[in-house]
């Protein structure tokens, strides 16, 4: 038995572990996301300041306002939209930070699906 709560207990303790969230370090600054786009590696990168984000993507660029709801939680929103699906604002939630950047976890606004990716931080 006693053996037993030997090993039990360590294992509570890291059931408690939160990841570092550090979120304040990246409410402004240049960053880069990187995913998969028709089975090809591509690069975004944007810049944001504590109220827009402004997005380049393959040539094209877009503005969102920004609206932070807590530390590590903000709401995008296209300022120029081109279809419907521009026009819904986009849920963002910092889950993990270190030195380099973030993971985060995103969806449209209402919708309970979320995807996750991570963002680096340029040093310019």
């Amino acid at each position: 038995m006693k053996k037993l709560i030997f090993f039990i207990a360590p294992l509570a303790f890291l059931s408690c572990f939160e990841p570092e969230k550090n979120c304040q370090d990246f409410r402004t600054g240049t960053f880069e996301f990187q995913s998969y786009l028709n089975g090809e590696m591509v690069t975004s990168r944007f810049v944001r300041t504590d109220s827009l984000e402004i997005d380049t993507f393959q040539g094209k660029t877009d503005t969102s306002s920004v609206r932070w709801i807590n530390d590590c939680e903000f709401v995008l929103k296209n300022l120029h939209p081109k279809n419907m699906q521009e026009r819904q604002a986009i849920h963002m939630r910092i889950i993990k930070t270190d030195k380099d950047g973030y993971t985060f976890e995103y969806g449209k606004v209402g919708d309970p699906r979320k995807e996750r990716g991570s963002v680096y931080r340029v040093k310019e």
